[in-house]
This record gives C-alpha cells, structure tokens and sequence, in this order.
C-alpha cells in the first residue's frame, strides 16, 4: 500500500515538473540593467523589489552596473551577489549612464532586456506584464506607469512630486500622468524592455548623451518605424528629490540636456515639449529687453508673464482641491514658478554652449581656408 502510495506521489512530482519544464520552455530569459552610482541608501529597496517578482528565478537576471561606488554601495551590493546568483555587478568607469547601459545590453545573456532605476521599486508583477505586454501586442519597446513618491514626507516634498505628475509641470509626459487606462504608442517611457535584437538593429545608446539618451533612443526607435508602448498596469516607484536645492539642480541640469543633445545626435533628440520652458524663458528675457527701447515691449512682458500666472494659479489651485490642503496652493505657485524657471535658463545655457561650439567651429575651418590660401 505504501508502496502504490509512492509511485503516485511520485508520479505526480514528474508530472508537476515536465508541466513546469514547459511553461518554462515558453518564458524568456530577461536580463534586468541597473546603472547605479553611489545608491547605498536606495539599492537594497530596489533589489528586494526585483527579486519579490513573479517572474521565476532561473529565467532572469540582474546586471548592476556600478559607477564606482565610493559610499558603501559595494559592500551592500557584494552581499546580495552571495546570497542570489543570478545578480552580477559589472564596472561603469566613466560613471555615465549611456555607458553603464551599453555595458549591461553587451553582457546580457537574456533575449529579452530590461532597465530599472536604483532609486526606484517596481510591482511583483512588473517583469512578467512587460515580457507579456511585449509578445501580446507585437510592440518593439514596452514600459509602465511613473508613481513618483517623495523621498521625505514633508510638504514641500509632496509639492515637489505633484509638480512631476501634472499636465502643467510636465505637459504631455503619458507616464507621468497616467492618465491612459487602456495601453498606447507614445515616444518614450521611463525604463525600456525590449529584444535584445532591437539594439541589433537600430544601435545601442549614444554615449556622448549625459543625459536624455532614453528619449533620443526611443525616438531613433520611432524614426525607423518601431512602436513604443505604455501599458498603464505595468507600475514603477521612483523616489524624487525632496529639498528645493536639489529640485532646481536637477532642473537645471534636465534643461541642460535638453539642448546639448542637438550638438551629438543626427535626429530631433528631444520632444517639442522639453523646449517650452526655453521659449518662455526666451519670451520673458526678449520682452523686457524690448521694453528697454520700445514700450509695446512692456505690454508684451505684461502678456506672457499674465498668463503664465493665470495658468500657475489654475494649476496650483486644483492641486490644492485634489489635496484637500490649502497650503498647496502657495507652494504649488513657488515649486511650479521654480521648476519651468530653471529648467528654463538650464536649457538657455545649453543654448551658449551650442552656439559657442558652433562659432568656435566656423571660426576653425575659416583659420583652415586662410592657411590653404
């Protein structure tokens, strides 16, 4: 009796694996790219994330390109390494995101590759809907929802946050706004999943791109005829800067780089979106200049500075509505004001060094042509 009771436990364990061995048959290896510099504090969030996943262990794994870590990283990332095979730490020397993310697709074994953000957390069924949404919907490039939280609960950190997810702060970032229930082509998402055979075909990243080279890749990926899609059930945590100071650096910086991109890619880099905050900036600049010496200037001024705080005001309002919270309508006005301002002036100073390198140019080929003469 114990015997026939056996075979049939037994049997029944064969059955359960060859089912297993099967499904398994059918689900790709993804390999998971983390760039990651100096994220001690967030990179043990991340990783836990990841590895809560319901995707199956042996069909993944994750490749946390570090940019020479200098305040622990290592040692916590070291310790997660001997505790789960699959995750591997490769070197980034020039501590760039482009370059980490080129190191990771080269040594990705995984037919299906994905990035994370360290400063982000991701749903248990993050890699599953995005290997799924990638096969169901013939898409080139899928991505999910932005849930962008605070990294201190303070009320200018909340404020900084709702900046980040309102038509107002960041126009027509989908992502951002979820505002999207059923999954739609757009022109880029936060953290890409696609075939490896994509890169195959279209190029890696572009490594002279400090920053928005996810948007230039995205668009090189629409140029030659592939689809990018977001698929709002597909949700990600990233945990945005709290404090103003690192708020106007990181706009600045953002700003920056929506110019200087123009100096190394050969298509339109960026979205006409991230161009508006130079135009007003622009705007604001011309029209007091102009007011100098002409007085239809001032009015001009009056014009576009009017109704960028009627529409400030508007905006800081509904968000004080939907926060059911009076005191957003005040912070709302300095983080909105503070936030287009010095992505504003960051892409104008963009702007000098573009022109600056292209006088600089014209002026080289010029000393050229008067040698050859």
């Amino acid at each position: 009796m114990n015997d026939s009771v056996s075979i049939c436990l037994s049997s029944q364990q064969q059955i359960r694996r060859e089912m297993r061995d099967k499904i398994l048959a059918g689900t790709p290896i993804v390999s998971i790219i983390i760039p990651c510099r100096s994220e001690r504090e967030f990179i043990s969030k991340c990783l836990d994330s990841i590895i809560a996943n319901d995707y199956p262990a042996d069909r993944f794994e994750i490749l946390v390109v570090d940019g020479m870590s200098e305040d622990g990283t290592r040692a916590v990332l070291g310790e997660y390494v001997q505790e789960y095979p699959y995750i591997r730490i490769l070197n980034n020397p020039r501590k760039i995101t482009p370059s980490a993310l080129n190191t990771g697709i080269k040594s990705a074994k995984g037919e299906i590759i994905m990035r994370m953000d360290a400063h982000a957390t991701y749903d248990r069924e993050y890699i599953s809907r995005c290997v799924k949404a990638l096969h169901e919907h013939d898409a080139d490039n899928v991505g999910g929802i932005w849930r962008i939280v605070p990294r201190s609960n303070t009320l200018l950190g909340k404020a900084i946050v709702r900046s980040f997810s309102h038509k107002f702060g960041v126009g027509n970032t989908h992502y951002r706004l979820a505002n999207s229930k059923e999954p739609r082509e757009v022109d880029t998402v936060p953290f890409f999943c696609c075939k490896k055979e994509v890169f195959q075909k279209i190029g890696l990243f572009n490594e002279r791109l400090v920053r928005g080279q996810d948007m230039e890749f995205n668009l090189r990926l629409k140029k030659s005829g592939r689809r990018t899609l977001l698929v709002p059930d597909i949700v990600s945590y990233y945990y945005a800067r709290s404090d103003m100071k690192s708020f106007l650096k990181h706009n600045w910086t953002n700003g920056v780089w929506a110019i200087l991109p123009f100096l190394y890619s050969d298509i339109m880099p960026v979205s006409w979106r991230h161009l508006v905050p130079l135009a007003f900036v622009l705007g604001v600049l011309g029209s007091a200049i102009l007011a100098l010496v002409w007085p239809v200037g001032l009015w001009v001024l009056f014009g576009i500075s009017g109704a960028y705080v009627a529409a400030n005001l508007a905006a800081s309002a509904q968000v004080a509505l939907r926060g059911r919270d009076v005191r957003y309508l005040f912070v709302m006005l300095v983080v909105f004001a503070s936030f287009h301002t010095s992505y504003g002036f960051g892409s104008l100073w963009g702007l000098v060094k573009v022109l600056a390198y292209m006088v600089s140019k014209l002026g080289c080929k010029l000393v050229k042509v008067k040698r050859s003469c």
